[in-house]
C-alpha cells in the first residue's frame, strides 16, 4: 500500500485513480544539494504548480528552506502564490504581462520578466504614468530564439541608457538551450554572449544582478552561474545531466490501484486492438490509471514496467483512457487484489527513465498527472 503520511489532501477516494506522492523531505534535500553547488542561494521556478506537483506545498516548502526568490509562468500564478508565500518573497513572472495588466502587477507586488520594446515601453509608461518606481526582469536572447530581446534591441538599451532606466530593472536574465548535455557548443556559445551583456549592464547599472543558469546549467560550472540560478526541474527530481548517474533524490511516487486479477485459462488477446496475445497460464493485473491520467498511450510498445512490492512487472496491450494491464505472473500472487498497488513512478522508475521510454521530457510526464490522483504529502522531518 502506499506509504501513510501527516498530510494529504482532501481528494475523494471513490473518485481516485492512484496516490501520488510528493515526498517534501526529497525536495528540501535537492535543495540543498544545489546550494552547495553555488556560491549564491538559488531562487525557484514553481510555474505550472510546481510542473504538477502542488505549487503552495512545494513554495512553502522551499521558503521554510531559505529560498526567497520564485519564478512563475503567468500574471494568475504570480497571484496565487502572493496568497500562500509571504510578504517578503520576491516573485518574479517569467512570461510578463499582458497590455493592461501592469497596474495589477505593480500593486500586487509582483515583478514581470520584459522580453521585448513594446513591453519595456510599455511598464516605463505605467510606471511614470503612477509615479512608482516598480522594478522588473529584462530578457535577452542568447541563442535560444525564442523570448528575449534581439541583440540589436540590447545595442540600443547600452546605446539609450534612459531605456532601461525608465523599467527599473534588478535583474537581466537569458535561458540555456541544451544545458542538459554538457558538451553541446551552445552552452559556451551563450555563456559567453551572456557575459558581455552582463558586463555592459553592470556598467549602466551598477549592482545590478544578472541570471543565466536553470537546473542544468547550475552543473555546467561556475562561469554560467553569474549571481542567480533559477533550478525547477532539479528539484523536482530530474537529473541535470541526461544519461549521468542519478544526482538528485527522487520526489514523486505514483501507485495505482489493482481493480482485478485474471488468470488467462486460454490464450488471449489483450486489450483494444487486439495487438498483444498471451498463452494460457498468464496473470493479469488490471489498475485504475490510464492515458486520461496522464500514462502515455506508447508505453505498452516501449517497454513501460511497474513494479509489484519488489519485483518488475511489464505493460501489456495498449493503455487504455481509464486503465492500464500489467502482467504480473512473475510475482508472487496478490493475497487480496483490491488492496494491491503497482507502482509506476519512484526512485526505482525515474521520471526521466519513464521520458525515454516514451520518447517524451520528464517535464511532460510531471505535468501530465491528472488531477484524478489523490495527493499525499510526506512532510519534511522537523
Amino acid at each position: 500500500m502506499p506509504p501513510s503520511t501527516s498530510l494529504m489532501d482532501t481528494f475523494s477516494m471513490s473518485t481516485a485513480t492512484g496516490t501520488l506522492t510528493i515526498d517534501l523531505s526529497a525536495l528540501r534535500a535537492n535543495w540543498d544539494t544545489l546550494c552547495s553547488v553555488l556560491d549564491q542561494r538559488p531562487a525557484a521556478v514553481i510555474k505550472a504548480d510546481a510542473y504538477g506537483l502542488g505549487a503552495e506545498p512545494v513554495g512553502q516548502t522551499l521558503y521554510r528552506a531559505g529560498c526567497q526568490e520564485f519564478f512563475l509562468a503567468t500574471l494568475e500564478e504570480a497571484l496565487t502564490a502572493r496568497s500562500f508565500l509571504p510578504d517578503d518573497a520576491v516573485l518574479y513572472i517569467l512570461g510578463g504581462v499582458r497590455p493592461g495588466e501592469e497596474e495589477e502587477c505593480i500593486n500586487a507586488g509582483l515583478i514581470p520578466v520584459l522580453y521585448s520594446r513594446a513591453a519595456m515601453d510599455r511598464w516605463a509608461s505605467v510606471c511614470r504614468a503612477l509615479d512608482v518606481a516598480s522594478p522588473s526582469v529584462i530578457k535577452v536572447d542568447t541563442g535560444m530564439t525564442r523570448m528575449g530581446l534581439s541583440r540589436e534591441d540590447w545595442r540600443d538599451c547600452v546605446a539609450q541608457p534612459e531605456l532601461l532606466a525608465g523599467c527599473h530593472p534588478v535583474l537581466i536574465m537569458s535561458h540555456l538551450a541544451c544545458a542538459d548535455e554538457p558538451d553541446h557548443p551552445m552552452n559556451r556559445a551563450q555563456q559567453q554572449r551572456f557575459a558581455e551583456v552582463a558586463q555592459s549592464a553592470r556598467r549602466l547599472l551598477p549592482g545590478i544582478r544578472c541570471s543565466l543558469a536553470n537546473s542544468s546549467g547550475i552543473f555546467l560550472g561556475a562561469d554560467w552561474h553569474f549571481d542567480l540560478a533559477r533550478p525547477g526541474a532539479s528539484l523536482y527530481g530530474f537529473d541535470p545531466v541526461a544519461d549521468g548517474e542519478p544526482a538528485m533524490a527522487a520526489v514523486v511516487k505514483l501507485d495505482l490501484p489493482v481493480l482485478q486479477v485474471r488468470e488467462l485459462s486460454h490464450p488471449a488477446s489483450i486489450g483494444y486492438g487486439g495487438e498483444t496475445r498471451l498463452p494460457a497460464g498468464r496473470r493479469l493485473a488490471v489498475v485504475a490509471g490510464g492515458y486520461a491520467d496522464g500514462l502515455n498511450r506508447t508505453i505498452g510498445r516501449e517497454g513501460g514496467v511497474g513494479y509489484l512490492g519488489n519485483t518488475r512487472v511489464p505493460v501489456v496491450g495498449r493503455i487504455s483512457m481509464d486503465t492500464t494491464i500489467f502482467d504480473i505472473t512473475g510475482a508472487a500472487p496478490p493475497e487480496s487484489p483490491e488492496s494491491t498497488w503497482i507502482t509506476v513512478l519512484d526512485h526505482r522508475l525515474r521520471v526521466a527513465d519513464v521520458s525515454r521510454r516514451i520518447g517524451s521530457l520528464g517535464y511532460e510526464v510531471l505535468t501530465s498527472l491528472a488531477g484524478r490522483y489523490r495527493r499525499v504529502y510526506r512532510e519534511v522531518a522537523q
